[in-house]
This record gives structure tokens, sequence and C-alpha cells, in this order.
């Protein structure tokens, strides 16, 4: 117990409230200031109760994106509070959690006072053999956001850049000016600090979002923005929260119709709705995050039959592909904002075949960027 309240007591010591000038940031409940003020409120109360020789309880409210409720009418919606769970001294597995919380909210503290940015691998390292794993991280970091009621970025905790975008638009971040227009086919780095850009430019018509950096390599090699005045993005596989959250402002502010291109098999489709519902994990913050606009534009099970794929092009569904599929089949929001996704989820088990983007190159190596999204986005064809 002595060991928590020297822990305590230097947050309480270490917490030093710069002016509000120096530490304002976009929005006044997630300033640095405010939060600083939070850390402290916080820890003081923990302190209290170990000097009254209580054991403090702490309430961490838990959030969900969806249900199982395949009737459609569920009330699920994005950041659903679903109640809280108590952390308790009393319980060792609840004291290891608490000890890593406070290691964390350490680090954090530090970075909002000193404002400098750390990713959460950097603050695993700090403490391995305590945190043993990064997902041990990971969870203290989505509590501390919860309790503190702020979205990760604004601990100053940033993920190593991922994404990368091309195509018809302009902006600036941290002061330097990014002209993809100069070279629209060239691929850039997505933002990482996505706080920090200003004066967004484009005349692209739309947005695609590619799962893949081959394909996007691809529609790159083809010249697909120059041709077609768009925007294409792609988060190699999984979407980074910084990924997200540029893709998030780009819509916000260009206000532009945008497509999802992902490979036909379970992940690609996991990993779309994670751009259009959020994830599980930061069911938090989906409301800021998810981008509810993105419509489905392929690659679908019929197309293997509507662009004459040939069989040996098309993969049987493995056993862990069909459990994934079964598992997300009764996610309530497909139900109720998306039954065609669903459709497509059911024949895609039905069928027990995938296949990638890239086997449309059967018929050559430009029928994706000079045939196949062309007839999906200018000719009305299908999408979802």
């Amino acid at each position: 117990m002595d060991s928590y309240k020297a822990r305590l007591y230097q947050f309480s010591n270490n917490v030093n409230l710069q002016s509000e000038e120096e530490m304002e940031g976009k929005r006044s409940n997630t300033r640095p200031l405010t939060l600083l003020r939070k850390i402290k409120g916080f820890t003081r109360s923990i302190v209290e109760d170990l000097a009254r020789g209580r054991a403090p309880l702490i309430y961490i409210e838990r959030f969900r994106n969806y249900c199982t409720d395949t009737s459609g009418n569920c009330s699920c919606s994005s950041g659903l509070l679903t109640g809280k769970e108590a952390i308790s001294l009393k319980r060792e597995c609840h004291a290891r959690r608490l000890d890593v919380l406070l290691r964390v909210l350490l680090i954090v503290q530090q970075l909002l006072q000193e404002n400098r940015h750390g990713s959460k691998r950097d603050i695993y390292y700090m403490h391995p053999t305590v945190f043993k794993e990064q997902s041990v991280v990971d969870r203290a970091i989505n509590d501390i956001c919860i309790l503190l009621q702020c979205s990760r970025h604004n601990l100053n905790v940033v993920s190593v850049g991922n994404g990368l975008v091309m195509g018809w638009l302009r902006y600036v971040e941290s002061g330097r000016k990014i002209d993809c227009i100069s070279n629209p086919n060239t691929a850039y780095p997505i933002p990482v600090l996505v706080e920090e850009v200003d004066d967004i430019i484009s005349v692209a018509q739309y947005v695609v979002v590619v799962e893949k950096e081959s394909v996007f390599q691809r529609l790159a090699n083809d010249q697909f923005c120059k041709r077609n005045r768009c925007i294409v993005i792609t988060g190699r596989g999984y979407p980074d929260v910084p990924t997200r959250r540029f893709l998030r402002l780009l819509i916000d502010k260009l206000h532009l119709p945008v497509y999802g291109l992902v490979d036909c098999d379970p992940y690609g489709f996991d990993i779309l709705t994670t751009y259009k519902f959020g994830s599980l994990q930061m069911a938090y913050d989906a409301t800021f995050l998810r981008v509810s606009e993105i419509q489905w534009l392929g690659v679908f099970v019929q197309d293997c039959d509507n662009y004459s794929i040939p069989q040996q092009c098309l993969l049987p569904l493995t056993a862990e592909d069909k459990r994934k599929i079964e598992a997300m089949l009764p996610r309530c929001y497909l139900q109720r904002e998306v039954p065609q996704w669903r459709f497509e989820l059911e024949l895609l088990l039905h069928k027990g075949v995938k296949f990638e983007i890239e086997a449309l190159s059967v018929h050559s190596l430009t029928f994706l960027s000079h045939e196949y999204l062309p007839s999906k986005i200018h000719n009305g064809g299908a999408v979802f």
C-alpha cells in the first residue's frame, strides 16, 4: 500500500499547472490544463481514501458500438454506455491493474506538462518488466481516456503513422504545405498529429479508401487520381487512429462521397466496418472516429461471376474465416443500418470462397483502374 501512496503523492507534487494560453487545446474539456486538473483530482481522491484507511474504489465506464440483437430493434449507437466496472485494491488482479494505470497516468502527466508526444510503444518500454506486454498498456490508456473523458491524442499519446494518401489535395501540416495536387499519383504519409492539419484545399470529386498498400500502388502506377480527380487513402490493413481521424477530417471539411474497396473475405469486411462503425476496443471514441458516410464499392461475392474471375483465382474459406463471419453476422448495426452488407456476408459464407482485389488483374493490370472502379463510381454500378 505504501508504494501506491508514494506514486500518488508523486502525482500531486508533479502537477504544475501552466498558463491556459500555453496549454490550450481545441476543445475546452480536453485541454492539457483541464486534463492535468482531472488527473490531480483523481489521484487526490485515492490518496484521501488511503489516508482514511479505506480501499479506493474506481468506477470505469464501459462502452460498445454494437450488440448481437439481429432484430434491428435495439437502441445501440456509437459510444453506447453499457455500465460501469468497479476496480478495488481488495482484489489482487485489480491491484495490479491499478498499479499499471497509475504508472501510465504518471507518464501521460509528464507528456502533458512538457508538451511532448509519445507512442504506446514508448510507454511500454519505460516499464517493460512491470507491463510485460503491450496489450496491458493499451488497456490502461483506454481506461485513462474513459476516466478523463477524452480521446487518446488528447493525452499526447500518438500512433506511429501507417496510412498513405494521394490525389487532388493540398493542406498545411504544422506550418508545412503538403501539396499532393502537384503530384497526384505520389504517396504521402498521413499526418500523425491530425489536429495540426489546416487549410485543406481540394478539387477532388470523391475519396476512395483501399484496404491494402499493394492496391494503392496499383492505382498510383495507373495514374488513377490524375485521370479521375479523386483522393485515395489506405490504412495498409486495419486502419490506425491517425488514418481514421484524417479521413473523418477530410469528409467533414470537403463533404465528398467516400467509397471503400476491400478484399472479398471476412477480414476485408471487418476493416470496412472499422471505418464505418468504429472498433469495439475504442467504442468510447467511436463518435469521433467513425466515417458513417463510407459506401462499399467492392469487391463483392457476385463480382467473381460478373467479371468472369476464373476458379483458380478463388480460395476456399478456411475454418477460421467461417468462424469470423459467423461472429460478425449478429452485429446489430448490420441489420439496422446496412442490411445489404449483412446479405453480402451471408452470401460469402454460403458460397464458401474468397478472393482478393488483385484477382481482377486476370484480365489486365489496368482492369481495376480503367474498368472496374469507373464502372462502379461513374456508371451507376453496385455500391452499398
